[in-house]
Parts: structure tokens; C-alpha cells; sequence
């Protein structure tokens, strides 16, 4: 019989294992990483989200890890009714991306994720804050295209970036530039451009579809609203904003 110290140490592991120590369930973050892969195929943001936090306790510089998980809080923010968490949720999200912008300067993605997470914010801000995105917006695309001009992402936010500013006349933007500071310029021409070129690197995102429609809408081009706006919305949802994408190509159509 073994004596009763040995007896004691032997069944310490798994006494280890019970009590959920790291002793027994250590991983690295590339593993913790491809674990948070898996549920964020199926947009799972409450199961990627801990994985990927982990993650970054081992590994707090990878821009690709705060990258992964500014886009959870994005999804969270998706799937929030009130207005006031979505915008808790996009400020911690935007904390991320901020995060991998300075991580990895050199890297598209890393630089693309503040552009994203502020165009998803901008609905939700107030005025003021709107205004202030708005060039932080421009400045991230930039950079984003300047490393990788076949980004169809980048020129998709791009486009809605005009076309948005396209939108505020002249007595918005006098207001504007004399409460908040100046306010940049659009154009509905530079949005299609952009739209179209989104398209050409991409034509399997319905919301490249659906967003050139906006704009022709808002240009007057009503049987070029309705072409492209339809067209995107016989596309399948694939993306975790693809639904909310169509809603606003509804609400575009209903307007002609």
C-alpha cells in the first residue's frame, strides 16, 4: 500500500482537473482562437466573445485577436433592442479596434475595424459625436486602401461615407460647422463609383447591392433604386447584418 502522503499527491491533479484549474485546461491563444472560429461562423458572439478575451490575456498585442473581438461586440450591438447598449456595446468595440489600428499600423483589417465599428455607431450617436466620427471614418478607409485597394469593405464604407455626407444640404452643414466644427464633403457620384467598385471585387455581398441602390435613390434614379435594392434582396443572408442590410433596402423601396 502506498503511504499516505503518495496516496495524497497522486489524486491532487485531478482534484485539480474537478476545481477547473489551468493546471489541467491551459491553452494557448492560438488555440482558444480556432475554438472562438468555430462559433463565430454561426455569429455565436456570447460563445466567441469569452474565448476570444482569453485569448488576449495570453497574447494582449495581436491585432487579429482585438480585431476578432471588436467584431463580437458588433454583433452584440446587432442583436441589442435598446439604443443605449448598442452604443455601450459599440464603444467597447470601438476600444478594440482603436487597439488594433495601434498594434499592427501595417495591417488592413487592423486599420479597417475603426471605420466599421464607427459607421455602425454613427445612427446611435449624438450630433456632436456624429460630426467627430466622421473624418476618423475617412482616415481609416484611407489607410485601409492605401495597403489593400482590392478591399471591397473598405470601398463599400467608403461609399456610404459619401453618400451620407452627400445627403446634408447647405443649411445642415452651415449649422453644423458653426456648432460642431467642420463637417466633411460627399458626393452621390463618388458613391456609385465606390459602390460599383465594391461590387466589382465583390459581387456575392448583398449589401454592396442594396447600398448602390441608396444611393441611386437618393439621386432620383428610381428605376436604378429598384433594380439594384431588389437584386440584393433576392440574395440569401449570409452575413450577420444582412437582414438589418435588407430592412433599410425595404425602407429605401418604400420611399420611391
Amino acid at each position: 500500500m502506498k503511504p499516505v502522503f503518495l496516496r495524497c499527491v497522486s489524486v491532487l491533479p485531478a482534484l485539480f482537473c474537478l476545481l477547473g484549474t489551468s493546471i489541467c485546461t491551459a491553452e494557448s491563444a492560438d488555440q482558444l482562437v480556432e475554438k472562438g472560429k468555430a462559433f463565430e461562423k454561426k455569429f455565436d458572439a456570447k460563445e466567441a466573445l469569452p474565448l476570444y478575451l482569453a485569448a488576449e490575456k495570453l497574447d494582449p498585442k495581436n491585432c487579429q485577436v482585438l480585431v476578432r473581438i471588436a467584431r463580437q461586440y458588433r454583433y452584440l450591438m446587432t442583436d441589442a433592442s435598446a439604443n443605449d447598449e448598442k452604443l455601450r456595446l459599440g464603444h467597447l468595440a470601438l476600444d478594440y479596434s482603436e487597439r488594433a489600428a495601434a498594434a499592427c499600423p501595417h495591417d488592413a483589417e487592423a486599420q479597417l475595424a475603426t471605420a466599421i465599428t464607427l459607421g455602425k455607431m454613427l445612427p446611435y450617436m449624438p450630433t456632436k459625436e456624429q460630426v467627430s466620427a466622421s473624418p476618423l471614418i475617412k482616415a481609416s478607409v484611407d489607410k485601409t486602401l492605401q495597403m489593400d485597394p482590392d478591399n471591397d469593405n473598405a470601398w463599400h464604407i467608403l461609399g456610404r461615407w459619401n453618400r451620407v455626407l452627400a445627403d446634408v444640404n447647405m443649411v445642415k452643414r452651415t449649422l453644423a460647422s458653426l456648432v460642431y466644427g467642420q463637417l466633411p464633403k460627399g458626393s452621390n457620384e463618388e458613391a456609385e463609383r465606390d459602390m460599383k467598385k465594391a461590387i466589382e471585387l465583390n459581387p456575392h455581398r448583398l449589401m454592396h447591392y442594396i447600398e448602390l441602390g441608396r444611393v441611386y435613390a437618393q439621386m432620383g434614379r428610381k428605376d436604378d433604386a429598384r433594380k439594384f435594392i431588389n437584386k440584393g434582396l433576392a440574395m440569401p443572408d449570409v452575413e450577420k447584418d444582412d437582414a438589418e442590410t435588407k430592412q433599410r433596402g425595404r425602407e429605401a423601396l418604400q420611399k420611391l
